[in-house]
């Protein structure tokens, strides 16, 4: 099952993104995964799924809630396979 492992940057902590994300993720149906809040105020975000799935929440992630500034989403190394079921937040 394809995989992706993204880091977004910009005004994305305290406007709900987390939350967004989970939201449009369970909209989408079919992904797996995580969103969580990095220290450094990125959010990242790691998802399993089909391919068009995973394009769409690329392009969510590009934008992001209303509240949010994206300026960057970056792709980062995938790591081993994923546990669970579902889409969470985590910290």
């Amino acid at each position: 099952m394809p995989r992706r492992h993204w880091v977004v940057a910009g005004r994305v902590q305290g406007v709900w993104f987390r939350e967004s994300t989970r939201r449009h993720v369970e909209a989408l149906g079919g992904l797996r995964g995580w969103v969580r809040n990095l220290e450094d105020g990125r959010v990242e975000v790691m998802a399993e799924g089909e391919l068009n799935r995973l394009e769409d929440l690329r392009n969510f992630l590009t934008q992001g809630p209303d509240l949010a500034c994206v300026e960057r989403v970056t792709e980062m190394p995938v790591p081993p396979e994923l546990e669970g079921d579902g889409f969470r937040i985590t910290r």
